[in-house]
């Protein structure tokens, strides 16, 4: 009887990804970054292991939405107490904080758990092309 031996990638190499979202539609981005960050573009993706990139999103504001989701998605948030609902249109918060918008759409891609959120710390979203990450040395990708 032959033993099976299971191969765990645990020390996975995690290098840094520059992602330009200028002109980029909203979904698809988001998608192709939650991807990035979980490691499912990587041979060695492992669901229960940290093995995705980390990802620095730059031109946050300039990312486009179909239909009319300019005028019409919101965004709310609960506090948890009696008349504790917030709720801001795509428009505002676009023009209050762009970058908020790429972050919570890329957040509910990911897995609902203590994994999820260690992803997300991965993700630096910033609303121009200027950032604090050249140290890092990026690699560009083109999504």
């Amino acid at each position: 009887m032959s033993k099976k031996k299971t191969k765990f990638f645990n020390k996975e190499e995690r290098p840094w990804v520059l992602i330009d979202a200028k002109d980029g539609v909203l979904g698809r981005l988001s998608t192709r970054i939650a991807k990035i960050l979980q490691g499912k573009n990587k041979p060695t993706y492992s669901p229960n292991f940290l093995c995705g990139d980390r990802v620095v999103v730059i031109n946050a504001k300039h990312v486009k939405v179909t239909g009319n989701k300019w005028e019409d998605k919101r965004y709310d948030k609960y506090s948890g107490y009696p008349s504790g609902r917030k709720e801001i249109r795509f428009k505002d918060l676009m023009k209050k904080n762009p970058s908020r918008i790429l972050y919570l759409s890329v957040k509910g891609m990911l897995p609902k758990n203590w994994l999820g959120k260690r992803e997300l710390r991965s993700l630096k979203i910033y609303p121009e092309s200027k950032h604090l990450h050249a140290a890092q040395s990026p690699k560009e990708v083109k999504v």
